[in-house]
């Protein structure tokens, strides 16, 4: 696996992808490495020693961390580059890349004659954060990816209309999947937050512009409520912007940064939230989208088509980039309870029978093999 930032993490769906399938795929025998990208927080104290076994493994799965530098621009072409390097002498049957940018190098295993498999998470030189250079990188590697792979796989229509109508390819639809979550009462959310459930609007994601957050906070600045606005997640890099998402929020006490969120804290803020939030620009499938419905949440999401695909008429949505529109979406539900509960009782039950980790598993194995 080539292509996210670390595993096991939450640092992105492309992480949490990475790391379900590469569980699953050890689990039906398969013998698994994840290149891990160097600065992501990564120690050896995270990961076990195996006797007789080099390198460091988590659940079974080994762990190879490449150098690469923290410039955002270059960070994931060098990675691309070294990581591809060190997989031409890992004797695969299969390497598996996943989004645009490290496609770049997929050409390179080819002429080895080594199969290999691309997953497009989202169309990545959409994204804000990006300038004309790394835009035009992850162009490259999108089309790199559509010409010379064995497979393609994609997580919305909507994309896999796109490649066919850019580059004739046909590409694989295969959704991410999720677990059944198990619920949790407030605690440690009263004790770090002060929410006390049923109390605030929720959004989870990195905080870079294609999310949209600044729309969120500026419709959620004009409504009289009590209810507060919990963003939750880390910077994703982009610092410029994080800054003014923190100056919207100052002006406005019932505004809550929580930072990354793991573990039992993101729990409790996914059981016990009132509605939850995705005012995105840009998605591919949105895994925190996933895990909101599954957790029976009441979900508004701005109209894109990779967020529709997900929520069909089990959710709310708005214009996307349109704060007066997420405004008054925002204060129908809120005043609405009986809606809210409408999306609640039937959100969980129909995301988790659309959306299966094991059957994303089955038909990526598929691809795997479809050349043997």
């Amino acid at each position: 696996m080539i292509g996210h930032k670390r595993v096991p993490s939450r640092e992105g769906g492309v992480e949490v992808v990475v790391w379900e399938l590469s569980q699953r795929l050890k689990d039906r025998g398969y013998t698994v490495d994840c290149y891990n990208r160097s600065g992501y927080h990564v120690s050896a104290a995270d990961y076990d020693k195996i006797p007789g076994k080099r390198g460091y493994y988590r659940d079974g799965v080994r762990i190879l961390t490449i150098p690469t530098v923290r410039n955002p621009k270059l960070n994931a072409i060098i990675y691309a580059v070294l990581g591809t390097l060190r997989a031409l002498f890992g004797r695969y049957d299969v390497i598996h890349y996943h989004a645009e940018g490290p496609c770049l190098m997929l050409w390179l295993p080819k002429l080895f004659g080594i199969r290999t498999v691309a997953t497009i998470h989202g169309l990545d030189w959409q994204r804000a954060k990006w300038g004309n250079f790394a835009s035009r990188m992850l162009l490259t590697g999108e089309a790199i990816a559509a010409k010379r792979a064995d497979e393609v796989i994609v997580l919305s229509h909507h994309v896999q209309e796109y490649f066919y109508q850019k580059y004739g390819r046909k590409t694989h639809y295969i959704p991410n999947g999720i677990q059944a979550p198990t619920r949790c009462p407030v605690q440690e959310i009263r004790e770090k937050w002060g929410l006390s459930g049923g109390d605030y609007i929720l959004t989870l994601s990195r905080l870079v512009p294609e999310k949209g957050l600044h729309y969120l906070l500026e419709a959620f600045h004009g409504i009289d409520t009590d209810v507060k606005l919990v963003i939750a997640g880390g910077s994703g890099g982009a610092a410029s912007y994080v800054e003014k998402l923190h100056r919207m929020g100052e002006k406005d006490g019932r505004v809550i940064f929580t930072g990354f969120v793991s573990g039992r804290p993101l729990e409790e803020l996914m059981s016990n939230a009132m509605i939850f939030c995705l005012p995105s620009d840009v998605e591919g499938m949105a895994v925190s989208l996933l895990e909101a419905m599954s957790y029976g949440n009441c979900c508004l999401v701005s109209d894109i088509p990779e967020n529709l695909e997900v929520t069909e008429d089990k959710a709310e949505s708005f214009a996307h980039g349109d704060v007066r529109d997420l405004k008054k979406k925002l204060q129908e539900l809120l005043a609405n309870k009986g809606r809210r509960e409408l999306y609640r009782q039937e959100a969980a039950s129909f995301i988790m029978n659309k959306h299966d980790w094991e059957t994303m598993t089955t038909e990526t194995e598929k691809l795997y093999h479809a050349g043997s």
